[in-house]
């Protein structure tokens, strides 16, 4: 049973992740960052392709959480471990391509 915790917690984790990607990759008006700040369609110059941009950022970082969750099934302290790393290095990064997919959409 206490092998099962971990999995039990990374599966929904990624799929939100997941599911925020594809949100993100079909909503009609431009996708927020979450840092708070609202993007309005007339600041970018095609929102369907920001939208689909920031869709695979999402999904992207979506990957490492089901591969920790995977993981997880068969080593516990390496999922840790993997989550861990992707966290700490995925937030920095995921600010840097976010910054990156606005300034090339932007009007």
């Amino acid at each position: 049973m206490e092998k099962l915790i971990f999995p039990l917690i990374m599966f929904p984790c990624a799929a939100a992740f997941t599911a925020l990607g594809i949100f993100a990759w079909k909503r009609k008006k431009p996708m927020w960052f979450w840092s708070g700040s609202e993007v309005k369609a007339w600041q970018l110059r095609d929102v369907p392709a920001y939208n689909r941009a920031n869709g695979w950022m999402w999904i992207i970082y979506s990957l490492g959480f089901w591969a920790a969750a995977a993981l997880s099934l068969l080593h516990v302290p390496a999922a840790g471990i993997l989550v861990t790393i992707w966290c700490l290095g995925g937030i920095p990064v995921l600010v840097l391509v976010y910054n990156r997919i606005y300034r090339r959409y932007k009007v």
